[in-house]
């Protein structure tokens, strides 16, 4: 199969859940990040656990989880995983040359043993707990921005190994 080849559609170009019947199961494995760009006082209020609504970092991570766990309800032409890991983690960057803002990277890794990959459950779990901080800290800092949402790694199945 060529790489420009659209698995997704079928011959008369209509949207198709890839058929994956007859692949094997392998180990698959997926890393993803994002980055929520804040004021260095709402990170700090993160961090030190004094956010007026709760443990940020620790209702992110489980929003990422989650939302792992349910990437073929959100995306219309995923497959259901049983998904054998899910980590999500979130991570306070250095500011880096006196800079204004402040970054907190969250990467998730998923990997299942099945006939279909896991990039979209690391992408999903990384952008809900993106989505999780933004929601709750926007009453503090107006100025939040997600970005740089991508895939760092996958592995398995027989296009075998990728690193950004």
């Amino acid at each position: 199969m060529s790489d420009k080849t659209l698995t997704h559609l079928d011959a008369e170009g209509r949207a198709s859940m890839v058929d994956v019947t007859d692949k094997p199961d392998t180990d698959r494995r997926a890393r993803a990040q994002a980055r929520v760009y804040m004021t260095p006082s709402t990170l700090a209020m993160i961090v030190d656990g004094q956010h007026p609504k709760g443990d940020v970092l620790a209702v992110a991570r489980v929003a990422g989880i989650q939302a792992a766990k349910k990437t073929w309800d959100l995306i219309p032409l995923c497959h259901p995983l049983l998904l054998s890991k899910i980590r999500v983690e979130l991570v306070p960057e250095e500011n880096q040359n006196g800079a204004t803002e402040a970054v907190l990277r969250i990467e998730a890794e998923c990997r299942v043993k099945g006939p279909t990959g896991v990039e979209m459950e690391a992408l999903t779990a990384v952008s809900v707990a993106a989505l999780t901080v933004y929601d709750m800290c926007k009453a503090v800092d107006r100025a939040m921005r997600v970005e740089g949402i991508c895939l760092l790694e996958k592995a398995g199945g027989r296009s075998g190994e990728w690193r950004r």
